[in-house]
């Protein structure tokens, strides 16, 4: 998949983002108010709120035929929704900003420290450099992705268990969105990252423009998803490969025009 020399780059790229304070912090602090923070304050609402008021009641509108349910059922009801059907919303807003993070320095961090021209220089070709740049963020997005799952999934039961006594299973949603979904969402973002980033002059010019490109398209993305999350099977199975397919087409192809003069432009 790569070979010894990007891996030396990915390993640099890597020890470049956890030795920085500011980014390090921005990679493990907004992956747990996703993963631990929002889901709590969102499994206690359902949980503490009285079921016969109007916040509740508007909660439950979401279910069919709710009237009919009665009060343990529809609890329930509401927290499996919410597990399985709200709740992986964040795992495409975490691998998002995570990516965004690590590939918006990539060239231009490059370029601030002055160590491209010694990059450009070395045996590597300019797609191999390309390749290492996305492979690492890629490689730090879903580590941070799946390490906050298991975070997610391990505070969400203990929770449950502790205050109701129960514990819920995922349903196969997870799989397909962890599997399929994630990669190639994180795949997407961080190429369209990367290519900006060449062309920036300040990690801060790239990271502006990787927020001005990657958020419609997540929030877009986003909007979408929860009712994608409703069918369920194989819709979210054809979404997940149909993204896949896209950032693996992308990642061939986004090479075009991608030379050393470019890049050396200031």
């Amino acid at each position: 998949m790569f070979n010894n020399r990007q891996k030396a780059i990915m390993v640099k790229d890597v020890r470049g983002i956890t030795e920085n304070k500011r980014y390090f912090s921005v990679l493990t602090i907004l992956p747990l108010i996703f993963s631990v923070v929002f889901p709590t304050i969102m499994l206690l609402t359902v949980l503490l709120s009285p079921t016969d008021s109007s916040s509740f009641t508007e909660m439950a509108r979401i279910l069919p035929d709710f009237q009919k349910l009665d009060q343990e059922q529809l609890i329930r009801d509401l927290l499996f929704l919410m597990i399985n059907n709200v709740i992986p919303i964040f795992f495409l807003i975490i691998p998002i900003m995570t990516a965004s993070v690590m590939a918006a320095s990539s060239f231009v961090g490059e370029k601030e420290k002055r160590t491209l021209e010694t990059l450009l220089y070395s045996p590597l070709s300019i797609r191999e450099i390309f390749q290492a740049k996305v492979y690492a963020s890629f490689f730090v997005a879903i580590f941070v992705t799946y390490v906050s799952f298991i975070l997610t999934v391990i505070v969400i039961e203990a929770e449950l268990y502790f205050i109701t006594g129960m514990m819920l299973p995922l349903s196969l949603n997870w799989l397909w969105v962890m599997l399929l979904i994630v990669p190639a969402i994180t795949i997407i973002s961080i190429v369209l990252i990367v290519k900006g980033s060449a062309k920036s002059t300040t990690i801060e010019e790239s990271q502006q423009k990787a927020a001005f490109l990657i958020m419609p398209i997540a929030l877009l993305l986003i909007g979408q998803f929860t009712g994608i999350l409703v069918f369920g099977g194989w819709v979210v199975i054809s979404i997940g490969l149909i993204l896949l397919l896209i950032a693996l087409l992308l990642l061939r192809f986004s090479m075009t025009g991608f030379t050393y003069e470019r890049l050396l432009e200031r």
